[in-house]
């Protein structure tokens, strides 16, 4: 192996042809720390350094370009799709009325962000318990895909509220989630069972229930111009 004088020089020359240290390195059989020792200070390695990191950030960017494309391209055939099964599902359930109350429901209490999970809050444990036969029966989910949490005032047992909305939502302890404390009391009535929020952590889920009340949403309000 040349060394000193010699072996910078030739690594100056292969800087010049605008090599990497990675390239070098496998070219000289030589590790990249003693690259670096020998030219990493000379202006020409140096101004390599620069170019070669402008090129590949300009790869990266048109990589990522690249990929993102892919992935929505992906993710649109998807959301197709999923609108698709909810629009046969819409003709199949439409006179059934724990689907026609399951997508009230969440259409009061829900959240309707496509990227947050398929979500409700309420106090009353008739809707609670309306809602989870929906998520079941509708929406085929098995238990252990419905997930529950409570947000509790300071003067609530957790375990208490636990117990009283696992009988209500007819699913185990082991589907709640860490209970959430909110200070003070409520300004106009006792919540001696807290909030329940029942939770559904699927993309595909929450995109037919949106197209579920769109759909309703549509065929009724056409329906009732009609007759006006």
């Amino acid at each position: 192996m040349k060394r000193g004088s010699t072996l910078r020089n030739l690594i100056l020359e292969l800087r010049r042809k605008k090599k990497s240290y990675r390239e070098i390195a496998d070219a000289l059989g030589i590790y990249k720390s003693r690259i670096s020792y020998l030219v990493g200070n000379n202006p020409e390695s140096v101004a390599t350094k620069k170019l070669l990191t402008a090129r590949n950030i300009k790869k990266s960017r048109v990589r990522i370009r690249a990929v993102n494309k892919v992935s929505q391209e992906k993710w649109g055939r998807w959301r197709a799709e999923a609108r698709r099964e909810a629009r046969q599902e819409f003709a199949r359930f439409s006179a059934n009325p724990l689907f026609v109350a399951g997508i009230m429901i969440y259409w009061g209490e829900g959240d309707s962000k496509q990227k947050n999970p398929l979500r409700i809050s309420n106090t009353d444990p008739r809707m609670i318990a309306l809602y989870a036969g929906f998520l079941r029966t509708i929406m085929g989910l098995p238990d252990e895909k419905i997930r529950l949490g409570l947000i509790l005032y300071p003067d609530l047992d957790d375990a208490s509220c636990k117990r009283f909305w696992s009988r209500v939502a007819n699913l185990p302890k082991e589907n709640f989630m860490k209970s959430q404390y909110i200070k003070g009391h409520h300004p106009t009535k006792r919540l001696s069972r807290g909030i329940c929020m029942v939770v559904v952590s699927s993309r595909q889920k929450k995109i037919k229930v949106l197209e579920w009340i769109d759909l309703f949403q549509r065929r009724y309000t056409i329906k009732e111009n009609l007759r006006v």
